[in-house]
C-alpha cells in the first residue's frame, strides 16, 4: 500500500483513514458535500432555534443561541469541553429539563412549531426527536430483537409478531447489523462488541420512525474501525433523518459532517455559538480568530 493512500505502510485500513491530517480530510469532503441548505432533500424536519437560553438551577449554561439545522445533511457541534455542546443538543428533544432545576427560555422550531410551546407534548417530542447517547446503552436484561422494539411497545399501539419482525430487520439493515445478529436476534444486546452496541442503540432510535437524530459523542469510546462504521451510517442515515452530531473530535467533524457549529464559553463559563457554516468553510476559511485557534489546537 502505497503511503499516498494516506495510510501508514502496514496500519489496517480505518486506521489509515483515522489517522489522516484535517486538510486531507477537508479536501476530500469538498468534493464530496451536499448543499449546505439541504436543497433537494426532502427527509427530514428543520430545526430553527431562536434566542435559546439553557440553565441548570442559577448556572447559565447557554446563552442566545440562534442556528438553523437542515434537513439532508449531518450537522456537526465542536468545540471544547464545557461549552454547553452536550446541553445544545439536549435542548433540542426536552432532554435538558429532565435534570431536576433545569430550564430552557428561547424558542426551538420543528417544523415551524415551538418544541418549548405550552401545549407541546414532550413525550411525543421526544419519540420524533431520537437521541443515541456517548456510551453504547442497550438494556442490559432484553435480547437484540427486544432492545429495537422496545420504543414501538412504549410509545405506539401494539404490533403483531411479523410487524415487529419486519421492523427489527428493516432497522437493523438500516445500520449494517442485520448480517451480524440475524442469527443471534434473541441474545443479549450487551453481549454484542461496543461498535455493534452503538449500532443497535441506533437502530433501537430509528425503529420508532423520528423525524431527527441526535448523536452525542456516539464514536468517542469505539476503536477506529468501529468509529469509521458508525461515520460511514450517517451517510446513509441523512438521506432519511435530519442528523445532529456532536463530536470532540475535529477529524471526525471533518469527515462526517456537512455543516458545522463552533461554540465555546465565556470567563462566566458560559456556552456561545462563536459560528456556523459548511464544514469545509469552517475549517479552511473560518470567519472568527477563535474557530481557527481552536481547530488548529491553540485553543481549548
Amino acid at each position: 500500500m502505497s503511503p499516498n493512500d494516506g495510510q501508514a505502510t502496514g496500519a489496517p485500513a480505518s486506521e489509515g483513514r483515522m489517522m489522516r491530517s484535517l486538510s486531507d480530510v477537508i479536501q476530500d469532503r469538498g468534493s464530496a458535500a451536499v448543499a449546505a441548505d439541504g436543497s433537494g432533500a426532502d427527509v427530514g424536519k428543520g430545526i430553527q432555534i431562536r434566542k435559546l437560553s439553557a440553565y441548570y438551577g442559577t448556572h447559565q449554561a447557554l446563552e442566545n443561541i440562534d442556528f438553523d439545522i437542515n434537513p439532508g445533511v449531518v450537522t456537526a457541534i465542536i468545540g471544547p469541553s464545557g461549552c454547553g455542546k452536550s446541553t445544545m443538543i439536549r435542548c433540542l428533544n426536552r432532554m435538558h429539563e429532565v435534570i431536576r432545576g433545569a430550564s430552557v427560555t428561547g424558542s426551538v422550531l420543528v417544523d415551524g412549531k415551538d418544541i418549548y410551546a405550552s401545549d407541546a407534548n414532550p413525550t411525543r417530542i421526544r419519540r420524533n426527536i431520537g437521541m443515541v447517547f456517548q456510551k453504547p446503552n442497550p438494556f442490559p436484561t432484553r435480547s437484540i430483537y427486544e432492545n429495537v422494539i422496545t420504543g414501538l411497545k412504549l410509545n405506539l399501539k401494539r404490533k403483531s409478531k411479523r410487524e415487529y419482525d419486519e421492523v427489527v430487520e428493516k432497522s437493523l439493515r438500516a445500520v449494517a447489523l442485520w448480517d451480524e445478529v440475524k442469527d443471534k436476534l434473541h441474545d443479549s444486546g450487551t453481549a454484542l462488541s461496543g461498535g455493534q452496541q452503538q449500532r443497535l442503540c441506533i437502530a433501537r432510535a430509528i425503529a420508532i420512525e423520528p423525524e431527527i437524530l441526535l448523536l452525542d459523542e456516539p464514536a468517542s469510546a469505539l476503536d477506529p474501525t468501529a468509529t469509521m462504521k458508525i461515520e460511514d451510517l450517517l451517510f446513509e442515515l441523512k438521506t432519511r433523518y435530519t442528523i445532529v452530531l456532536v463530536t470532540h473530535n475535529m477529524q471526525q467533524a471533518a469527515r462526517a459532517s456537512d455543516i458545522t457549529a463552533f461554540f465555546i464559553a465565556d470567563e462566566r463559563h458560559v456556552g456561545h455559538l462563536v459560528e456556523s457554516g459548511p464544514t469545509r468553510q469552517i475549517f479552511m476559511t473560518p470567519s472568527d480568530k477563535r474557530t481557527e485557534d481552536y481547530i488548529s489546537g491553540r485553543l481549548g
